[in-house]
């Protein structure tokens, strides 16, 4: 018989202001969504814990606030962190196209900031978008270009894809560190 072990993991949710962050992080955690817009100032701290292979997991998602106001708070924000999603929104406006623009830009931060950590994409409020219409291969070259794991598709509100894309990095998470735990 095996013996269970506790694994636990920071994981920063970062990307502009009014992506989505907080509210994916709700639809996970406590499968809710609230429509109301509220500002995140500074930080917020949510706990989510799962079980795989009866090996215990507790994550900590820090949702860092998005806008430049906040910049000087995030090297002690990033600070242990090891996995990092990375929010951009869909929508056909200047939000969508500056969001995706600054994918590289929250990718810099990361590095200067962190050691080399996993690194996910969500392209949030699919339900805003006709998927059919999506050129995927533009979010294809960055995931490429920035070796980061991938991307999924996800809308806090409707639920699209938003426990994939966060099972995808706890997964991700315990096969590295349960690796590194049997290796010591």
């Amino acid at each position: 018989m095996k013996d269970s072990q506790k694994f636990g993991f920071k994981v920063i949710v970062i990307g502009d202001g009014s992506v989505g962050k907080t509210s994916l992080i709700e639809k996970f955690t406590q499968g809710t969504f609230q429509k109301e817009y509220i500002k995140t100032i500074g930080a917020q701290f949510s706990e989510f814990d799962a079980e795989i292979s009866g090996d215990k997991i507790r994550l900590l998602f820090w949702d860092i606030a998005g806008q430049d106001d906040f910049l000087f708070l995030r090297p002690s924000f990033y600070r242990e962190s090891r996995a990092a999603i990375i929010v951009y929104s869909l929508e056909e406006n200047d939000l969508g196209k500056r969001s995706f623009e600054h994918i590289t830009d929250w990718h810099d931060d990361i590095k200067q900031y962190c050691e080399e950590i996993s690194i996910v994409v969500f392209a949030n409020k699919v339900d805003l978008i006709k998927e059919d219409n999506l050129d995927k291969s533009l979010i294809q070259d960055v995931i490429k270009e920035r070796n980061f794991l991938g991307y999924y598709l996800t809308s806090a509100k409707t639920g699209k894809g938003v426990i994939e894309a966060f099972n995808a990095i706890i997964n991700e998470l315990y096969q590295k560190y349960k690796e590194l735990s049997r290796s010591l």
